[in-house]
């Protein structure tokens, strides 16, 4: 049996979870989140706890086991307290920019400003003009975001100027050997 999927999701108060036939809604104090479960899984709510079951002991649902768990784990820790990803700018001249809600412009270094758009769900806060913060409830869409933005201007490695997450480390390369 899955260690990680035998294990229950405690559900705190003011989150609550709906289970239709291949979907679940969870509800929170932040707002919604759905998924689509696959056949193999089962979610069987017990008061304040939820266990993720599994029907059969095939290869495909021993994968699904801790996976679904996991993520309806992540939908309740979403809905309650939310996600968020910072984001670092270093370089000379490089600087965020907020231009209203869910909208930030970016000077990474190209003749042109870049203009990022928050997808529905997502929100940006640009507490310096050198941190971009990401945040919402839905963990994936919150990654996916963040690292779409880093690739705009990845971090070179010979200065290190470009997107980096907080606290990322950059490995440096040596320049050029001066004679």
């Amino acid at each position: 049996m899955s260690r990680i999927g035998k294990q229950p999701v405690l559900l705190p108060s003011g989150v609550t979870v709906e289970t239709y036939d291949d979907r679940i809604e969870v509800k929170g104090p932040k707002g919604v989140l759905l998924r689509d479960l696959p056949s193999e899984i089962d979610v069987v709510l017990d008061g304040s706890t939820l266990m993720v079951q599994r029907q059969n002991d095939e290869h495909r649902a021993k994968a699904l086991h801790g996976l679904y768990r996991t993520l309806i784990s992540n939908m309740v820790e979403g809905v309650t307290d939310g996600y968020k990803k910072e984001l670092e700018i270093v370089g000379v001249g490089y600087r965020a920019v907020s231009k209203g809600p869910g909208e930030i412009e970016m000077s990474l270094g190209f003749s042109h400003s870049v203009i990022v758009q928050a997808p529905e769900g997502i929100s940006f806060e640009v507490p310096s003009p050198t941190r971009v913060i990401v945040s919402g409830i839905d963990k994936e869409k919150v990654g996916q975001v963040a690292a779409d933005i880093r690739k705009i201007r990845k971090p070179e490695p010979y200065k290190g100027k470009g997107v980096k997450y907080l606290g990322e480390h950059i490995i440096r390369k040596a320049g050029k050997a001066a004679k």
